[in-house]
């Protein structure tokens, strides 16, 4: 299929190489959070890393992207478009990264018995984000399926929210943990369950710019 701006070539790899960048970094949020709850310091701290790496790179593709769609785009009516969208990823990556620093900055304390519920979570929320990344892609390259990958990410954002609704409800329901405990679990939960809000908000916005591009 065609992309959507006539722009230089090395602009679509970039594109496409930022997209990856932030699909692996939520790939490695769910290897991270598994590190975590294993108790697995080393590997946790390699994965946290890693994102770090991947949220600079990103960073730095946007940026570079952005100043040469302003150099080089032929069809400016749609760079805005493009720019938002690009923006609004690379705050997907943001969140995934600031979720990991904040359970290596507070360390919260998960019983096991909720390991299960926290991986479910995080499971559903990355599923969100690598469905907005496909949702993205289609924008540029295949505009007649990207309601089909936008569908996908509203489902994987309900289980998210279905699933942090049963691990606070456990989580409150332990008499063994003290207020101040579940609180601190509640957070967390929140933490991992807001990336997929966040995913879903960026394909709102994203379905709202497919729209002006039919018309």
């Amino acid at each position: 299929m065609p992309f959507l701006l006539k722009t230089t070539k090395m602009i679509e790899l970039q594109i496409d190489e930022f997209l990856n960048v932030v699909c692996e970094a939520g790939l490695l949020f769910k290897k991270g959070l598994e590190n975590y709850l294993s108790k697995s310091k080393e590997e946790f701290t390699e994965r946290l890393t890693a994102v770090s790496e991947y949220e600079r790179k990103a960073d730095e593709l946007r940026l570079s992207i952005e100043k040469q769609l302003y150099m080089n785009t032929l069809i400016p009516e749609n760079r805005g478009d493009v720019l938002a969208i690009l923006e609004n990823t690379d705050e997907v990556i943001d969140r995934i990264k600031e979720t990991l620093v904040q359970f290596s900055v507070e360390t919260p304390k998960i019983p096991s018995k909720f390991d299960r519920l926290f991986l479910e979570l995080s499971t559903a929320s990355i599923q969100s984000v690598d469905c907005l990344i496909k949702a993205v892609r289609a924008f540029f390259t295949d505009i007649s399926s990207i309601n089909d990958h936008i569908h996908k990410i509203h489902f994987y954002e309900k289980e998210a929210d279905k699933i942090a609704e049963r691990l606070k409800r456990e989580i409150f329901q332990d008499e063994e943990l003290h207020l101040s405990h579940k609180m601190h679990l509640r957070y967390f939960t929140s933490h991992v369950e807001n990336i997929s809000d966040y995913a879903e908000d960026v394909s709102d916005r994203l379905a709202i710019y497919a729209i002006k591009r039919r018309l």
